[in-house]
């Protein structure tokens, strides 16, 4: 398997592992970006430099409520406890979000949650990555991760049994 086929299988893995979870708190997930795209489609986008290349992974609904999931599988350093997030991706997601009046949410292997403004407001600028497309990132530390729980609610079994006890 070659090393995008690897990271794609990763992130794809990472996108239903979110899904679930947020099926789990009673939230309705579907695919969404470029996900949802013809191989030739996703090809030809990547060449351009439209926001459409960042559209989130996944569109979630509970009741009213309708955000906007981007999930970052393999962007946070063990070693310094920062996330990365790609500065183009920033961007994009700001101006969806300004577009759109919807949150966009970044999610994380561990499930932590951070939003674009998240990112650009306490993120520093870090270098070009060696790994993947060579793009200028964001670092920003862990510990601003807000809970997963915090913002998706809780496990709605979880709730149950607490609420029952």
């Amino acid at each position: 398997m070659s090393g995008w086929q690897q990271r794609k299988a990763v992130g794809d893995a990472h996108e239903q592992y979110v899904a679930e979870e947020l099926t789990l708190r009673g939230w309705e997930v579907n695919a969404w970006g470029q996900g949802v795209l013809t191989r030739s489609v996703r090809g030809a986008l990547r060449r351009t430099d439209s926001s459409l290349r960042w559209t989130p992974d996944l569109v979630a609904a509970r009741g009213e409520i309708v955000a906007l999931i981007d999930c970052k599988s393999r962007m946070t350093s063990g070693a310094s406890d920062r996330h990365a997030v790609e500065r183009a991706a920033v961007k994009a997601h700001l101006q969806l979000a300004a577009w759109t009046d919807l949150p966009v949410y970044y999610v994380f292997d561990d499930l932590g949650v951070l939003t674009p403004h998240d990112v650009l407001m306490a993120g520093r600028l870090g270098p070009h990555t060696r790994v993947g497309s060579g793009a200028p990132y964001y670092l920003i530390g862990t510990q601003l991760d807000r809970r997963f729980d915090d913002i998706f609610g809780p496990h709605e079994r979880l709730a149950q049994f607490h609420a029952a006890a």
